[in-house]
């Protein structure tokens, strides 16, 4: 196991080393040899059976999960020669402290366990299939007092009626909002008939889009005949929704109701574009699932494409980093992919021949009730529906190949103008106030090029009794990496560059953080010019960069400043926004925290608990509560 000649910044642990250390000291090798060797004694004595073997880091977070035929087997190949390991088995050799290891009845027991613990995990070194959910249904209680199409992730034994599964969720919401759109049904969160007649119509009556169930006159017998149009139409009868619909246009013609008639015409265009849609089919139980593979010299992409009577219905598929072994790795998509479905295919075309084929069989026919066919067909028409399937999946993979190749590619000129020999993670600091109040600062995230939203960072400055940009930035920096330091997973990853919003004196200050916690990462400054445009990068001693040669570059870094200052000022509009919602609450009596929130939830602003009635405020509030709120707002108008 080699690690990169240190500093501290470069050390995969930077605790170990004192701030003006410059070379990786013995003691902290013989501690990395040591985890290794330990390790390393305890898969020899592991039995050979089958099991699955969960692999942690030193803060104890799960990073892999892998199942075995032979556990001693396969789990001491981790920790014998890693020169022959890639590069990615490597990383996570190298972050191994510990791994656990459940012994299986069966391999396919083994299996079953893999595929729970990985969606419950989620660890860093598996592949993963993003959407683990399922097929979604609709689901139809007609017992409930108000009917409401929605859609579920599985069947319940609740007593309501289940209509699918369908191919995609986005498939699945896109019906139901048609359905709910067509009849005139209710899409709010509104409770009926609780909320009948409480507050005004939503928008969707406005956009015509809802009857408007939640105003007083509609019966309730309207109500459930539109119900009972959305179940027909579910079971596939929408010819006998349109007769029906048709029958009533014509009479309201006859009646000379035509505001009425041009309603119902209208619903009657839409139900007839949902039969010619055929939704309903895609709904229906797919009799052939053709299982795709294509990759580039970046990327591999799994792709499923749902077959029924011949028709192809839907389409699903991930783009992956590419693979150290495909047959590994189409074998652990598809189990994860059968592992949470309640209904299957009769067939299921491969790419390749896999090991775990009557594995795989067996795990369908667990979850569905139904053996498939599991097979590479070699020729005839399932042979065209495989091909057409892999070369969905090649162009996927090069559509974001070539994507990623234009990030890598700002990435790597940004590195060399830079001089950083290896650029993978950028982190970005902005400062945002409102004179001395809500003074915040935001951290934005890029790896390769790209915006990671789900690590970005929020900080709320503390203890400064004016605004300063300078004490702020050294603030949050220093907080930053001192979560690093403390072992928090979620700020875990250090980065290569750090950006401030601002100038030299900006930069100086974060890198003036860094220094008094022991860490040496390059840091720059983003100075704008005259119209408050990216100008370039500038050091702590005040060097500067200019970008406008290299376009790729320059609107680059640019992008990085604009998501910053977004994101940073975002956050504090966020909290001075609740600050003044909250202002006119504070200083009455009874009305606490929770208090506050009950009354915005239910009157949306100051402005309408100022106007509500006393008896509206008795509706959420105690009397007493009800009767202060009331009292705070109308006393100096009662008084004047």
């Amino acid at each position: 196991m080699r690690w990169k000649l240190c500093c501290s910044r470069t050390s995969p642990d930077p605790n170990i080393f004192p701030p003006q250390c410059g070379c990786i000291e013995a003691d902290f090798l013989e501690q990395v040899m040591n985890v290794f060797e330990v390790c390393k004694e305890k898969a020899l004595t592991l039995p050979l059976s089958p099991g699955v073997y969960i692999m942690r880091d030193k803060q104890g977070t799960v990073i892999y999960v892998g199942k075995a035929k032979k556990l001693k087997n396969r789990v001491s190949q981790y920790f014998q020669d890693t020169a022959s390991h890639s590069r990615k088995t490597r990383a996570m050799v190298e972050k191994i402290a510990d791994f656990d290891v459940i012994v299986a009845a069966s391999e396919f027991e083994a299996l079953i366990l893999e595929c729970s613990l990985i969606k419950r995990h989620m660890p860093r070194y598996n592949i993963l299939l993003k959407d683990g959910k399922g097929y979604p249904y609709i689901r139809l209680d007609m017992n409930a007092v108000y009917p409401r199409i929605t859609m579920v992730s599985g069947i319940a034994d609740d007593g309501a009626q289940y209509f699918g599964p369908f191919g995609s969720r986005g498939t699945t919401k896109a019906l139901v909002e048609e359905l709910n759109n067509a009849l005139s049904l209710p899409s709010c969160n509104r409770k009926f008939p609780r909320d009948i007649g409480k507050d005004r119509p939503c928008l969707h009556y406005h956009m015509q889009q809802c009857a408007g169930w939640c105003m007083p006159g509609h019966t309730k017998d309207a109500y459930m005949d539109a119900i009972r149009q959305a179940k027909m139409l579910l079971e596939g009868n929408y010819r006998q929704v349109a007769a029906v619909i048709q029958q009533q246009m014509l009479q309201a013609a006859e009646d000379l109701q035509f505001e009425l008639a041009a309603a119902l015409r209208d619903r009657l265009n839409t139900v007839q574009k949902l039969g010619q849609k055929q939704l309903v089919t895609a709904g229906q139980n797919t009799d052939t699932d053709v299982i795709g593979y294509g990759e580039t010299e970046a990327k591999a992409c799994f792709t499923v494409l749902h077959y029924n009577d011949g028709s192809l219905v839907h389409k699903e598929y991930q783009v992956i980093a590419l693979p150290e072994d495909r047959e590994a790795a189409v074998s652990t998509l598809v189990a994860q992919y059968y592992a949470d479905r309640e209904t299957g295919p009769r067939k299921v075309l491969l790419p390749f021949p896999l090991q775990e084929t009557a594995l795989l069989e067996q795990l369908i026919l667990q979850k569905t009730g139904k053996k498939p066919q599991i097979y590479v067909p070699q020729r005839g028409d399932n042979h065209k529906l495989l091909l057409l399937a892999c070369e969905n999946a090649r162009e996927e993979a090069q559509r974001l190949t070539e994507k990623e190749a234009h990030y890598s590619g700002r990435v790597r000129l940004l590195s060399k103008m830079l001089g950083i020999e290896h650029l993978h993670r950028i982190e970005s600091f902005d400062i945002s106030n409102l004179g001395s109040s809500d003074i915040v600062a935001g951290m934005v995230v890029f790896v390769d090029g790209k915006p990671k939203p789900g690590e970005y960072k929020k900080f709320k400055i503390q203890g400064l009794s004016q605004a300063d940009d300078y004490e702020s930035m050294f603030q949050a920096v220093t907080r930053r990496f001192l979560r690093y330091r403390s072992g928090d997973t979620g700020f875990a990853d250090l980065p290569e560059l750090l950006l401030i919003d601002g100038g030299a004196t900006h930069a100086a200050t974060a890198q003036n953080a860094l220094m008094q916690l022991g860490l040496s990462i390059p840091v720059f400054g983003m100075v704008k010019d005259d119209r408050h445009r990216t100008r370039g990068l500038i050091t702590a001693t005040g060097e500067e960069i200019r970008l406008d040669k290299e376009p790729s570059v320059f609107s680059f870094v640019g992008a990085i400043q604009e998501e910053t200052h977004r994101f940073a000022i975002g956050y504090q509009k966020n909290l001075r926004s609740k600050r003044v919602r909250y202002s006119e609450l504070d200083n009455i009596t009874g009305v606490g925290q929770t208090r506050k929130q009950q009354l915005l939830q239910k009157f949306k602003s100051i402005t309408a608990i100022r106007e509500a009635t006393l008896m509206e405020l008795e509706q959420v509030l105690p009397k007493n509560a009800a009767y202060a709120v009331y009292s705070h707002f109308h006393t100096d108008k009662e008084g004047a």
